[in-house]
């Protein structure tokens, strides 16, 4: 089973308040770096940048583009998939598309909000020809428990559902929620990752969750365990790339 390092939501952006979000990405990375063994893969699950502009994934190419591991791009609703593709398509961060398979990992594109039937008939086509997976996305597909972000939730989660549970899926990973969220989901478990710079607040009364600068952590997900890896406020080592 593959051994899969799980960041979410660095919201990377340019001019004064770019140095935040790149530092703490770049952080993060560099703890993924000191895990030994490495993992296999890295996924960063959507709203990769803050806009959607073409200077703020400049920006992050330049962040990751030497970091040594497997390390592959998940669209968001920050996320605008044309400018993404502009610039990392075809490379080794992002398929010719923003839906695509790498080893384990099957990628979807939830920028939208939503799936779509296209998008759906190709995870059913793909799921039925490879081993177990770990299916990909932004929008976690049922709620959280904290109402604003549950509005925002991926509307055609029961389509997915549908499909996932034909399925050996390893687990749905998920961002969004800028929280570590854990649930039962189509047979298999949905899990989202924290966010690499705000987290969000746990708002469960329908207020808005404030967006906090609380510890940072990423997930390793490996033989049907999770762990949570401390980032910020941790003793643990960074290393460069």
């Amino acid at each position: 089973m593959a051994v899969i390092a799980h960041l979410s939501d660095p919201h990377l952006t340019t001019g004064p308040l770019g140095a935040a979000p790149a530092t703490a990405l770049y952080r993060a990375l560099g703890r993924v770096r000191t895990l030994d063994p490495p993992p296999d893969r890295v996924v960063i699950t959507g709203d990769l940048v803050e806009h959607g502009t073409p200077e703020e994934y400049r920006a992050l190419h330049e962040v990751i583009g030497r970091f040594p591991l497997p390390l592959h791009l998940v669209a968001g609703n920050h996320d605008n998939p044309e400018k993404l593709l502009a610039e990392f398509g075809n490379t080794r961060f992002l398929g010719g598309t923003t839906h695509y398979t790498a080893d384990t990992l099957v990628v979807l594109d939830s920028a939208a909000g939503y799936l779509g039937a296209e998008q759906l008939a190709w995870l059913d086509r793909t799921l039925a020809t490879t081993g177990p997976a770990f299916v990909c996305l932004h929008h976690p597909p049922i709620p959280v428990g904290i109402p604003f972000l549950d509005r925002q939730r991926l509307t055609d989660g029961e389509q997915l559902a549908a499909v996932v549970e034909r399925h050996d899926v390893t687990a749905v990973l998920a961002g969004h929620v800028h929280r570590h969220v854990t649930a039962a989901f189509a047979g298999t478990i949905l899990v989202t990752a924290p966010s690499t710079h705000l987290q969000s607040g746990l708002a469960m009364t329908g207020t808005v969750p404030d967006y906090l600068p609380e510890p940072t952590s990423f997930l390793l997900h490996l033989d049907g365990t999770t762990h949570t890896v401390p980032v910020s406020h941790a003793a643990g080592t960074v290393a460069c790339y």
